[in-house]
């Protein structure tokens, strides 16, 4: 059982390569942007960018989902920008990494085994796909931000980092690769 968080800033492919990728390897896909509540669309959609208290709940309930998966045993991938160090790990231990600094448990509330996915690439390149891109909440303008907030993920979380300008194909190549060379550390 696998789960997978492709990350990164708007606009740098997180549902492209999610969804590609999930149904490359018939898993399930979530995407983040579908589980933000109205209030956070609508502030983004202003132009405001979100803050800690308008992510952890957000986060929350996605780390519910993972759980759910996991409990389950379905391999799944999330499309999560999970931009912060503290937001990956909530993703990783839900509610309590936020209420304690207590050692991982075992047993139910263990902290789920995830690979994070970060797709990194340059701000011009990104702002040029978020300029092409229609009817979506997030607008371009809010990028900066996004950049500003951005801490990649570093040792000793459980990541890759690929390069967002190769081809569709070459980066679910990659992807698929690290998963399963690296299946070993994710069991």
């Amino acid at each position: 059982m696998v789960l997978v968080v492709v990350m990164g800033v708007s606009g740098s492919g997180k549902t492209t390569v999610g969804s590609r990728l999930a149904a490359k390897l018939g898993w399930k896909f979530y995407d983040a942007d579908d589980y933000h509540p109205p209030e956070n669309k609508k502030k983004m959609a202003e132009g405001i960018p979100l803050n800690d208290e308008d992510r952890i709940p957000w986060l929350c309930a996605l780390h519910d989902i993972l759980r759910r998966e996991d409990s389950s045993r379905h391999d799944a991938i999330l499309a999560c920008s999970a931009l912060k160090k503290i937001y990956r790990h909530i993703l990783v231990s839900g509610a309590s990494a936020i209420e304690s600094n207590q050692p991982e448990q075992r047993g139910e509330n263990a902290a789920l085994k995830i690979l994070f996915v970060h797709l990194d690439g340059p701000i011009d390149i990104i702002a040029g796909r978020l300029q092409k891109r229609r009817g979506h909440f997030m607008p371009p303008e809010l990028l900066k931000s996004q950049f500003d907030t951005l801490e990649p993920p570093s040792a000793p979380e459980n990541f890759i980092t690929v390069n967002l300008e190769q081809s569709l194909p070459e980066i679910v190549l990659e992807i698929e690769r690290a998963i399963f060379q690296g299946e070993a550390f994710l069991e």
